[in-house]
Order: C-alpha cells, then structure tokens, then sequence
C-alpha cells in the first residue's frame, strides 16, 4: 500500500485531537494526529503496542507512571495494555504506529 499526503480525511476523535490513518498492512497501521494546545487524551489502554514520532510540538506523555516531556524529534512506544495519556502544551503533529493493526481506525 502506499499513500499520498492528502489534507482530506481527518477525524476529530476528542476536542482537540484530529486523528486520519494514512497507510496500513496485514499487521500495522499509521496514524497522524493532529493535536491542538491545550487538549488531553485522557488515561487509557489497548492490546496494541504503539510506536510514536513528534514531528512538531510538545507534549507532556505520560506512559505508565513514568512522564515524559516530548518535542519535536523525540519516539516513544507504549506496550500493548500499558496505560497512557497526554497533555498537549503546544500544537503538534504527530505519528504513531499500531501493532497488530487497528481495524477501527479503518474507514
């Protein structure tokens, strides 16, 4: 599969937080997220081990009971059923990847 940048197709799935799929395989899938400052993912868990890139922002992560403050240039992965929550402080844009895939984020 490959995908071509695109502006169409995002979803706000919290206030906040625009989230669009942008390419997937049998066992992954990559999201871009787009956050506002000021919002917040609230604490939550999944099955699926999750790998992330900030490409522009800053954000307070916090992964466990560990925080992390994340900016630009800096990854992280969460274990699958770890929980997890951020704190946008500035407008971001961010990637992640899911593995396995998830097929809800599929159209």
């Amino acid at each position: 599969m490959f995908s071509k940048h695109n502006k169409a197709g995002y979803k706000e799935v919290l206030p906040g937080i625009m989230m669009k799929t942008t390419v997937y395989g049998e066992k992954t899938l990559m999201t871009e997220f787009i956050l506002e400052e000021g919002s917040m993912l609230p604490a939550h868990e999944h099955i699926h081990e999750q790998t992330g890139y900030m490409v522009s922002g800053k954000m307070l992560l916090t992964i466990g009971n560990e925080k992390h403050e994340v900016r630009a240039g800096d990854s992280w992965n969460i274990p699958g059923s770890v929980s997890h929550s951020a704190q946008i402080l500035e407008d971001s844009v961010a990637l992640e990847v899911f593995s396995p895939r998830r097929d809800e984020y599929l159209d």
